[in-house]
Order: C-alpha cells, then structure tokens, then sequence
C-alpha cells in the first residue's frame, strides 16, 4: 500500500520541514481533511529519518492546528481549514490546536525554552501567554473597582467572603468538584491547606499513613509536626486497603493522607471498591481522611470522591496552582462542618487569614469568563504531550494518566535511578528520582518522574525525550565499560 511520502526542504531542520510538507499538501489538495497520516514508524524508514524527527513533526503540525492525534488511532488532518489561511500561516506563530475561541489564536512568542537546560522536575501548568494576560486582566479589574479594593485594603473573615466562596464552589463543581459553599475555607495554596489540616487534627507523635510513594509536601509538613508518618504499599489501583487495613489492627492512625485520583508520583488511580472499602475503614477504625486533589484532572477521568463517600471525617484539598497560575497561592479546603471552627482558629493562629488581593484576582479571573478556556487548552495540551512521550519513549515501562502533568518511567533491570539523573542532568535535561517521594526507610524504585507540562513548548519537550531516549538506549553504567 502507498503511503504518504513528501519532499522534506533541506534547508529547514527536519521535523520542521516535515509540518512544512503537511501544510503545502493541504494547501494543494493532496492531503484532505480527515485523512490519516502514515505511522510514524513507517514514515521515518520512509525518509531516512529517526521516529523521534516524525514525532515532533507531528507535534508542530498539530501545534499549528493542522492535524489532531488520537489515541490508539493515528494523527489525521483537520477539517474546516482553510487552504489560504494555512498557505500564509507562519510558523513562528503559535496556534492552539482545538482552541474555540479567538483567545488563543495567533498567539505570538510562546515562552521559549533554552536549549542547554530543559527542566522538568516540578510539577507546573504548562505555560501559555494567557496565563499572564488573565493575571493582568483581573488585576487591572480590581483596581478599576472602589469596591474590590476596599476588599483587599481591609481584614476579611478568616473564611474568605461569602460570595467568594459561593463562587469557588460554582466553579468547583463545574470541575467535577461538587461542593457546597458553607463547608469551604481558603487557605494559601495547597500546601498551605495540608499543614493546616495536620496542625487542626493531630499531635506530635500520631501516626498519619500514606501511600510508599507520595508527595513530598506531605513528608515534610508531617515531619515538621512531629508525626509518625507510616506507608501503605501502592499498586495500579492506588493504595492497598488490605495492607492498610493490617496496619490498623496493629496501629490505628489518626489520618489517612491519599491522592485518590492519581497518585503523585505514578499516576495509579484509586479504584471505586478500594474508595469504598477505604471509607469503610475510616469508619470502622474513626480516622480521619485527607483527600488531595490539587493535580487536577478532568471529570471523565476522575471516580467519585471520597468526600461524597464520607462526607462527615473527609477534608479535600483543592488549589488554583495546577489550573490558572502557580504563583497565585489561592486553596480551598473542603471541610466537614463540625471541624470549620478548628481549623478557623488553626489558620488565624498562622496567619489570619488569606491575602485578600490573591482572593480577589482569582475571583475577578472566574467572572471574566477566561479561565474555562484555558482550562479547556491546558487539558487538550497536556494530553498532546503524553502522547508525545509516549511515541518517544514507547520501549519503557510508563504509567501516567491521559491528562497528567506528569509521566513515571520505571527503569529496565540493573539501570539506576540516580546515575540516570546525573546522566541526563550533564545533557542539560533535569528530571527527579523516586527518593523524594519515599516513605520510610525501604529502598526507593529504580524509577523517573518526568514533569511533560513543566517544558516551556512541545518542541522544548521533544528535544528532552529525544535526550532521555538516547540516554536509556546507552545507561551510564555501559558507557563506563566502553571507554
């Protein structure tokens, strides 16, 4: 069967010249919309290049809102393009594939990457000019309102203001948070909402059980509180509740700290029946539950949280650093009504109360309508870069969700983590070991966490994990042997 092979122009770097053929075969009607592009494997023997030159090939053209990838199907043209549009497009513009409104079209200068040092260890909302534009457009709002900055001049409750916290929960729950506004207190990011809830319900020496891998936040923050921090065994479906379940019937914890929709590192997803039978527990042993939900996902890919299984001992974590900005430390903290006035008097014991401007720059960002857009490309960006990693690093071990931040790599047998780190960081690419994120004392896996949305574009990402590829192909160990 014949396949689509073009000319590739030899003055241009390859990949780009391969979404360059793309764009003159829709302009001269060789490519129609909806057809399907070759494999990439095929296409790459095709023309003598690597699949990582294909893959980001893709990636630019899907970039420039040519073609769409779709999961376990193939990349296709898009329709409802316009060949005199796309004939004079340049590609030193950015186009947001699948963006429907005007917002993100035509974006000029996304933020450029240095190509000596690529950084993805920290787990950010990709970047994008809307971001600071949204910040500048609620900002520049509240100044022009008398009243909003009499908000942000004056003490607030420690709560936040009641229409701020029927806003945050209308937003929430078109999230896929459902929430009512009484059970909400602000707090000052995420991490902010976990040390208050450990402040308010523990004391030094109880025991706090999470899973073996976790976030690091929360090693911290229990070990600053003088916990007994205890690790649960995790799997594909999340934490193991039988495991847990024989941990409590030799110690009772007083909390139980999980990422019931993807585990931070590893992506692994709580099952509905470990949902289940953990409440069950919860109720059978009377411990608490701390439900992070600050790596957002989006609602098809989520289960039901275990604050609406367990509404009476859940606190659920939320923070507006994953989905708008990360510099706008603005969390909520959904809490069970009984325990609103402990942890009210826990966080005017810390700090009174949040930063009134931060509150109202996101409230001011909610109203102009401009969030659920970029809500809207983030996830459809994110996605596009787990398919990238995917292709790139297809050979390996990965676990991720579709629309994680982030990618787990869990090394071949004999290769090694930290030298994998050291090796990598000496090519300018930075990524971070499973040491972080252990609990306890027992060895940490042989594993990568890869932060995809931390590049600052597709193309800064590709050449990462067309970094990490070469790296895996040839371990620091066997290039020891050969020299």
């Amino acid at each position: 069967m014949t396949i689509w092979v073009p000319t590739l122009d030899p003055t241009m770097p390859r990949y780009r010249a391969l979404a360059d053929a793309i764009r003159l075969d829709i302009v001269s009607g060789q490519l129609q919309a909806g057809t399907r592009l070759p494999p990439q494997r095929r296409l790459a023997d095709a023309l003598g290049v690597t699949v990582g030159t294909v893959t980001r090939g893709y990636a630019e053209a899907e970039r420039h809102g040519l073609v769409t990838a779709r999961i376990g199907s193939g990349t296709y043209i898009n329709g409802g393009i316009s060949a005199q549009r796309v004939s004079t497009e340049s590609f030193g513009h950015v186009f947001c594939a699948g963006a429907a409104t005007g917002m993100f079209a035509d974006v000029k200068g996304a933020i450029e990457a240095s190509l000596d040092t690529i950084d993805l260890t920290m787990s950010l909302p990709p970047p994008h000019p809307a971001r600071q534009q949204g910040m500048a457009d609620a900002l520049t709002s509240i100044s022009q309102s008398q009243e909003a900055l009499l908000h942000c001049v004056d003490y607030q409750n420690a709560f936040g203001r009641d229409s701020q916290r029927r806003l945050l929960a209308n937003w929430m729950g078109e999230l896929g948070m459902p929430v009512a506004a009484e059970e909400l207190m602000l707090t000052q990011g995420g991490q902010n909402g976990i040390t208050l809830a450990l402040s308010a319900l523990l004391a030094p020496g109880e025991a706090l059980v999470a899973g073996a891998l976790t976030y690091p936040g929360l090693i911290s923050a229990s070990t600053e509180r003088g916990l007994k921090l205890l690790r649960v065994p995790l799997d594909e479906e999340g934490m193991d509740i039988e495991a847990l379940a024989r941990l409590c019937r030799q110690q009772v914890p007083r909390m139980v700290y999980v990422m019931a929709e993807q585990n931070n590192p590893g992506g692994a997803q709580l099952s509905h029946a470990r949902r289940e039978a953990l409440v069950a527990l919860a109720r059978q042993y009377d411990f608490w539950i701390l439900e992070d939900g600050v790596q957002y996902l989006p609602p098809e890919e989520c289960g039901t949280q275990l604050y609406q299984l367990a509404p009476e001992r859940t606190l659920y974590v939320f923070s507006t650093s994953k989905i708008l900005a990360g510099g706008l430390r603005l969390g909520v903290l959904r809490i069970p009504p009984a325990l609103l006035p402990r942890l009210g008097a826990t966080l005017r014991s810390h700090s009174w109360m949040v930063a009134p401007l931060l509150v109202e720059t996101v409230c001011a960002w909610l109203t102009s309508g401009n969030a659920a857009p970029l809500i809207t490309w983030q996830v459809e960006e994110v996605r596009a870069r787990q398919r990238l990693a995917r292709s790139v690093l297809d050979e390996w071990s990965l676990s991720s969700r579709p629309s994680s931040f982030d990618l787990w790599l869990a090394l071949p047998e004999g290769q090694r983590s930290q030298a994998m780190v050291e090796s990598l960081a000496a090519r300018g690419v930075h990524v971070t070991s499973a040491e972080p994120f252990c609990v306890g004392n027992e060895p940490p896996p042989q594993a990568l966490r890869l932060c995809l949305s931390a590049a600052a574009s597709r193309e800064a990402l590709a050449n990462a994990l067309e970094i990490v590829r070469e790296v895996l192909l040839t371990p620091p160990a066997l290039r020891c042997m050969t020299l």
